[in-house]
């Protein structure tokens, strides 16, 4: 993808407020609003943009809490990776899933109604899994920051 200066003022724009009009982002860029929506189109089609989505205040679904949880797999081996990768994808209590490096193979962020729930959960999703050696969860106190941004 072949972003320009105009381009890259838009991304960081959006990405703190995708409800911006054209013609906000227009001013705030120096483009007519008309020329702003054609990039726009072009870095959705291009997949610059991946997604424009709602960020939900948890209080208005009666709380949640936030899990960071940290996997370690009995095997390696690929089919096995690319499986827990396609689970993860599937559950909607998985809202960020990382394929990493070092003692874990995968860290995950999980949302939960309540500790209850969660303990459900691990027994479902990791318990009966074979293919899961170990995990260790951390119990969020407070969320202080929560960003998928990228600095620009």
């Amino acid at each position: 993808m072949d972003l320009d200066e105009f381009d890259l003022k838009l991304l960081a724009f959006i990405q703190d407020d995708a409800r911006r009009t054209s013609e906000d982002l227009g001013d705030a860029v120096g483009l007519s609003a008309t020329a702003v929506q054609r990039r726009l189109k072009r870095m959705r089609q291009s997949g610059a943009i991946k997604r424009e989505v709602a960020v939900i205040d948890p209080s208005a679904l009666g709380g949640r809490v936030t899990l960071i949880v940290s996997i370690r797999l009995a095997h390696g081996r690929h089919d096995a990776v690319d499986g827990f990768k396609r689970q993860m994808l599937a559950l909607p209590e998985v809202q960020q899933c990382y394929y990493t490096m070092g003692e874990a193979d995968f860290v995950l962020v999980v949302t939960a109604q309540s500790v209850e729930e969660y303990e459900e959960f691990t027994r479902r999703v990791f318990f009966d899994n074979p293919n899961i050696a170990h995990f260790t969860s951390v119990l969020s106190m407070n969320t202080v920051k929560t960003s998928l941004g990228y600095p620009i």
